[in-house]
């Protein structure tokens, strides 16, 4: 009933998240010369950089690793930034929360959304690189991919929703996700391909639920495959029970957010 109460709670701000989404995105890059090419440029430098190092200097010899690269690193930037800006976004609301009375949820669900949305975006390079690449169009395999991205939201807005209200109380959780997240980047066969782990390892990778995301969108948009949606299923357990878990968090820690902050 509690959660029940609280999604009619939610719902009932749906024009709050909105607005806020809208103000996230346009505020993301403002002031500055690029503005929202940032959201392309951003990706885009970081994949420059990673296949002169690994195609070059350490001769990672992986086919079209740019695109290889690419498709793994746009949703790992989303999650990344779901973790390390989201830990102190409640903060950064300090305005609303002390003077407004609304669900407190509504500000990592909105946050988690604009950083959604804003990978998003970034699809609409990674698609038309992916065919103009020789990638096979495989229409079935494209129909999976807003269930990847459904459950890799769910896994953010869980992990967002515990660091966010913990950081309220313990403001150096926001330094320790963005060493979570570098760390997180190597443990992910995000730069790799999984073949290249030893076989006594692969397990204890694919125990990381980000880890056949990232195989999945590599599935549909670097192999033109359909995904093995059985892979999926752990991910998708994973990221309902983190989100239960995460509201659970919030709901206990939101009571004293107006007296901490």
């Amino acid at each position: 009933m509690k959660f029940l109460r609280l999604f009619k709670d939610i719902y009932a701000y749906r024009e709050m998240i909105l607005n806020l989404v809208k103000k996230d995105l346009r505020g993301r890059y403002k002031g500055s010369l690029f503005g929202f090419l940032w959201t392309f440029l951003n990706p885009l430098l970081q994949v420059m950089v990673y296949s002169v190092v690994f195609s070059f200097i350490l001769r990672f010899g992986t086919d079209k690793f740019y695109l290889f690269l690419f498709v793994g690193m746009v949703p790992w930037l989303f999650f990344a930034s779901s973790i390390t800006t989201g830990a102190g976004v409640v903060q950064a609301e300090k305005n609303l929360v002390v003077k407004i009375h609304f669900p407190r949820e509504v500000i990592p669900i909105y946050f988690v959304t604009s950083s959604f949305i804003n990978m998003l975006l970034c699809f609409v390079i990674i698609i038309p690189l992916s065919l103009f690449s020789g990638v096979k169009f495989n229409l079935t395999a494209y129909l999976c991919l807003p269930i990847i991205m459904i459950i890799e939201y769910i896994i953010a807005m869980g992990a967002c929703l515990i660091v966010s209200a913990v950081n309220v109380y313990f403001r150096d959780l926001q330094q320790i996700t963005g060493i979570i997240a570098m760390a997180g980047q190597f443990f992910t066969p995000i730069m790799y391909p999984l073949s290249s782990v030893p076989e006594n390892l692969q397990p204890i990778m694919m125990l990381n639920p980000l880890s056949s995301v990232i195989i999945s969108y590599r599935e549909v948009l670097y192999y033109g495959r359909i995904p093995r949606l059985d892979t999926l299923l752990y991910s998708f357990i994973f990221g309902i029970i983190l989100l239960v878990i995460g509201f659970i968090i919030f709901g206990k820690l939101k009571r004293r957010f107006a007296e901490v902050l």
